[in-house]
């Protein structure tokens, strides 16, 4: 609006009186606030000297009945009068033979009934309308609906104005946009901080110029302490809740629009009856009352003593309104002429580099339309707090001052692997300290929003291990450069696979991929993922999904690929035949893969020697003869299943060495597994076995031996000739006395008793050598029984 950027000159560093003042929009041009200050001014001055001084003063006619048609005060002044006067000497006055008392009720009914309503209430118009506009253009700041979003829209902008995150996130910016990344940083900051005083459109060319200086950026500590940052971040969250309450409606808009309308019908009001009235403010008024009676007189000549002064009033306050008027005219079409409810920072995003700031709409946009028409620097100020990269920046800023090296080595720690790894969860972004930690080896993210690893990442150069849980990450072309060939495993869990970043599968040094996530309801039969050829060094591959078969992709890295772990969280994996082609797999998992029998693909693996089918469908294992194929598998796990029995060939798997069994339906195990004589780990825990063959009895090699949650009455004898038994547990049995037989375990280390029915131990127990009461887990009272040399020989370190 004209006259709207002359606010420029006038804005100190700090929110300025015409924003805190109620009236803030009233002062731009096309967003009047009032009538002039002469309109106000004008009525409470005049109408206090038109109470308190006589109205009128009448005076009679003393002109004959026949001539009574002429005006009263036709012949008041007849002509050559001023001559004549000039000759006499002496003046006499008129008789006119009345009193005080009747003049003074002479010159109140003439000015109740003579002096023409606009002439004798005028001054009390000038208030009444001038009281009228007052509240047209105050209602929004004292209507509830609308007081209290301009207040606080008034109140944070004053806050972003003079915050000094706002002056750093423009310096950035504007130190970003110019040649060098330190160059031209003090002009721009100049620019920022200076305010409109001294920024005008002549000065900042005369400022950009000058030549560039360069200047060394300081610290980010000494730009922005740690309180302003908590203060900014403050500021960032009221801008968002208050940008989500005033977006909504359009309240403050339309009632703006109402008051405009409401006053132009006022002034057109106002300016035509006054056009009409104003010439019936006359010096003299002719009075003709029905006082004949009473006085002796029926008509006056009588002289409004404030008719002057009104008339030239009157002129006043028409241009006054005329001004006024063509002000709210101007503010009407500007209204109705620019899309008002939509405000655009598409100049700011361009000037600030700061594309992500979004436009606003309804009320929030009219606002921000409003306080451009003051100075658009504070919607610039202000979009600042709407850009989520200059939110982010602060909270980058606000992580720094709170994770500082120092607390950061506090939390290293000495993983699974050995290997030194910090672990961070739910933090809102990851602080730039950690890449000061060069000694870092595994790096572990959790429940991170928006990753981005900055140039930093190269001076972790112990860097082999990196987990990403629900934290997706963005890694620059010459950090991943960086991590081709250093990382050696990572973890990626997200809801969806597709949120796997790309540059995952193009780390060729990788030798461990697990990723958890699942696959779109559209993809699951697919189970595309993505190529794994550029992994040329990967020996372990996890996947946790929901796949309905196994990923063609696999077969990229067959070659190579040692350990294959699938978990299907309960869906059914129907084809396997892409396992076929992975020659040298050592170890598979296929847990949770709705699995009803074991699948032939496996038995084409020569090289595998271990296998897990957990937590499936399996009820027959009848294929466990074809395991003979797999001559060097050693390792079977088979539990969390629902299996019956086992079958009487399992004696063919002569080199297996641990046989998982627990959490089945197994109530007998078959004499033939006595000759499975390489087996060194027995766990038929968690069934519904009663008894057990002697055979087992055979296993020379057995050295641990799991029977917990079982039902078992009785142990058979031939069981203690496992002379390498290191471990047996017996825990929860139905067992009511342990064989004396027991004492001939002399490698027993472990012995759990616990919730069965003994009546006491045997003493036998003294002569297993390596069994200490720690390791014997049994009844109190049970162990109170034995000898008190077995017990004393059991407590010997």
């Amino acid at each position: 609006m004209a006259g709207g950027r002359g606010g420029e000159g006038r804005l100190p560093g700090s929110c300025p009186a015409p924003l805190t003042h109620p009236g803030w929009p009233g002062n731009s041009a096309g967003v009047p606030a009032a009538p002039f200050p002469g309109i106000q001014e004008l009525g409470p001055a005049s109408g206090p000297g038109a109470v308190t001084q006589d109205k009128i003063i009448c005076l009679p006619s003393h002109e004959p009945q026949e001539n009574s048609s002429e005006a009263p005060c036709q012949q008041l002044l007849p002509r050559g009068v001023s001559e004549q006067m000039g000759g006499l000497r002496e003046v006499r006055g008129l008789k006119n033979n009345l009193d005080l008392q009747q003049y003074s009720f002479i010159n109140q009914l003439c000015y109740e009934t003579a002096l023409h309503w606009y002439a004798k209430y005028f001054p009390y118009l000038v208030v009444i309308h001038t009281l009228i506009f007052m509240v047209c253009t105050s209602f929004w700041f004292k209507f509830p609906g609308t007081s209290s979003k301009i207040e606080h829209f008034i109140s944070i902008l004053g806050k972003c104005f003079d915050s000094p995150w706002t002056t750093r996130a423009l310096s950035e910016v504007s130190g970003e946009n110019n040649k060098g990344p330190t160059t031209g940083r003090a002009t721009v900051a100049v620019a920022a901080t200076a305010g409109p005083g001294k920024a005008g459109e002549g000065e900042k060319e005369k400022v950009l110029a000058e030549p560039e200086k360069v200047v060394t950026e300081p610290p980010a500590v000494t730009l922005l302490d740690k309180k302003e940052g908590e203060q900014a971040k403050a500021l960032f969250e009221k801008v968002k809740k208050f940008r989500v309450h005033v977006e909504e409606g359009d309240i403050l808009y339309t009632m703006y629009i109402r008051q405009t309308v409401l006053k132009v019908c006022k002034f057109l009001a106002i300016l035509v009856y006054n056009l009409v009235y104003v010439e019936k403010i006359s010096f003299l008024v002719a009075c003709r009352v029905e006082t004949s009676e009473v006085t002796g007189y029926a008509s006056f000549c009588c002289n409004h003593t404030k008719a002057h002064l009104f008339s030239k009033l009157a002129f006043c306050y028409i241009s006054f309104v005329c001004v006024y008027g063509l002000t709210c005219l101007y503010t009407l079409y500007w209204l109705f002429h620019r899309p008002l409810k939509e405000y655009s920072f598409r100049s700011v995003r361009e000037e600030t580099g700061m594309g992500d700031i979004p436009d606003v709409k309804n009320d929030f946009a009219f606002m921000l339309h409003l306080i451009d028409q003051y100075d658009s620097l504070y919607s610039k100020r202000f979009a600042v707090f709407l850009s989520e990269v200059s939110e982010s920046r602060l909270k980058q800023l606000n992580l720094n001052h709170e994770w500082t090296p120092e607390k950061l080595r506090q939390k290293l720690q000495r993983n699974a692997r050995g290997r030194l790894e910090l672990a961070l969860c739910m933090l809102p972004g990851l602080p730039d300290t950690v890449f000061e930690l060069s000694e870092l080896e595994a790096l572990r993210l959790e429940a991170i929003c928006d990753i981005t690893f900055p140039p930093g990442l190269s001076q972790l150069v112990h860097l082999q291990e990196l987990s990403l849980l629900h934290s997706p990450a963005r890694l620059p072309f010459s950090s991943q450069i960086f991590l081709r060939d250093r990382l050696k495993v990572i973890r990626v869990k997200c809801e969806e696979l597709r949120e796997v970043p790309l540059w995952v599968f193009g780390l060729r040094g990788l030798e461990e991929l697990h990723l958890e996530g699942l696959f779109p309801p559209e993809l699951a039969r697919a189970a595309t993922l993505e190529s794994l050829r550029e992994l040329k060094q990967l020996k372990v591959l996890s996947l946790r999904s929901n796949a309905s078969k196994v990923p063609a992709s696999v077969t990229d890295v067959a070659g190579h690929l040692q350990r294959l772990s699938l978990h299907n969280d309960g869906a059914r994996l129907l084809a396997l035949n892409s396992l076929k082609k992975l020659a040298v797999l050592r170890e598979l998992e296929l847990v949770a893969c709705g699995l009803e029998r074991i699948p032939h693909a496996i038995f084409s693996l020569g090289a595998l020697q271990e296998l897990d089918l957990k937590d499936n469908h399996l009820r027959s294992i009848e294929e466990i003869l074809s395991f003979q194929h797999c001559r060097k598998l050693v390792t079977l796990r088979l539990w969390h299943n629902q299996i019956a029995y086992v079958p009487e060939h399992v004696r063919k798997l002569r080199s297996l060495e641990q046989l998982y069994l627990s959490h089945n339906k197994l109530e007998t195990l078959p004499s033939q597994l006595g000759m499975c004589s390489g087996l060194r780990l027995l766990d038929v825990s968690h069934n519904g076995l009663r008894s057990l063959p002697p055979e087992l009895g055979l296993l020379q090699n057995l050295q641990h031996l799991a029977l917990s949650y079982n039902a078992l009455e009785a142990l058979p004898d031939e069981l203690f000739f496992c002379r390498k038994l290191r471990t047996l547990l017996l825990d929860y049995n139905h067992l009511s006395q342990l064989s004396p037989q027991v004492g001939a375990l002399r490698a027993l280390s472990r012995l759990e008793l616990k919730g069965n029915r003994l009546e006491g131990l045997p003493e036998e127990l003294g002569n297993c050598g390596g069994l200490k009461k720690a390791g014997l887990l049994v009844e109190d009272t049970l162990y109170e029984g034995l000898p008190a040399e077995v017990r004393e020989k059991m407590e010997e370190e």
